[in-house]
C-alpha cells in the first residue's frame, strides 16, 4: 500500500483564531493516527502554510516517522533539518538579529514547475494536489485579489482569480475523479 500524503494550500494572509488552530491540529492528528498519512507537503509564502508547518513540526515530536516535504520553485530553497542550526547561526550573525528558519525533511523540485515562469505557483500547487490523498485548504470564496490592468496599451482592468481559488477548484475537480479528500478549514468554522 502506498504511503499517504497531505498538502496544505491557503491564502497568503489568514485570520488566526484559536478555533482555526484547534481545527487544524485535530485534522492533522486524525490524518496521522487514523488515516496513516506520513508525508506532509508544503508550498511557500502563506501564513496558512506557516501555521500548518508549525503544527506538523510539533506533531513530529510525538510521531517521528512523519515527513515534511517542501515543494520549491526555482527561486526558493528548502532548509533541511540537519542544516537548520548552522544556517540560523550564520544568518543571525550576519544580520545581527535572531533568525529562525523553517526546516524540512525533504525537498521536491520539478522541471514542470521550474519552466512555468509566472505560473510556477499554479503548477507547484497542482503537483502537490496530484501527489496528495488529502488536501487541506484555507480558502475564502469571497476573497478577491486586487484588480490588474490587462496590458500597457489596454486601459481596462480585469479581476484575476486568486492562486488559492485556482488550486481549490483544481483539487475539487480531482477529488471527483480520484477520491482525493479536500478539506476547507476556512469554511469549517468561519461565519459571516
Amino acid at each position: 500500500m502506498a504511503e499517504k500524503r497531505c498538502c496544505f494550500i491557503g491564502h497568503r494572509t489568514i485570520t488566526l483564531t484559536d478555533e482555526l488552530v484547534t481545527n487544524i491540529k485535530n485534522i492533522i492528528c486524525r490524518l496521522i493516527v487514523d488515516e496513516g498519512v506520513k508525508y506532509f507537503l508544503f508550498g511557500s509564502r502563506s501564513e496558512f502554510d506557516d501555521l500548518c508547518h508549525r503544527i506538523v513540526t510539533d506533531y513530529q515530536k510525538e510521531y517521528p516517522h512523519i515527513v515534511r516535504a517542501a515543494y520549491t520553485r526555482r527561486s526558493e530553497y528548502a532548509v533541511k533539518k540537519d542544516e537548520k542550526e548552522r544556517m540560523e547561526k550564520s544568518w543571525s550573525s550576519l544580520l545581527k538579529t535572531d533568525v529562525k528558519l523553517k526546516d524540512y525533511d525533504a525537498e521536491v523540485q520539478s522541471d514542470r514547475v521550474y519552466s512555468a515562469g509566472k505560473a510556477s505557483y499554479v503548477e507547484r500547487n497542482q503537483e502537490m494536489i496530484d501527489a496528495s490523498d488529502y488536501c487541506i485548504f484555507y480558502y475564502n470564496e469571497a476573497y478577491q485579489p486586487p484588480q490588474r490592468k490587462r496590458a500597457n496599451r489596454d486601459l481596462t482592468s480585469y479581476q484575476p482569480k486568486s492562486g488559492t481559488r485556482i488550486a481549490y477548484e483544481y483539487a475539487v475537480q480531482k477529488s471527483k475523479k480520484n477520491d482525493k479528500i479536500v478539506i476547507n478549514t476556512f469554511a469549517s468554522y468561519e461565519t459571516d
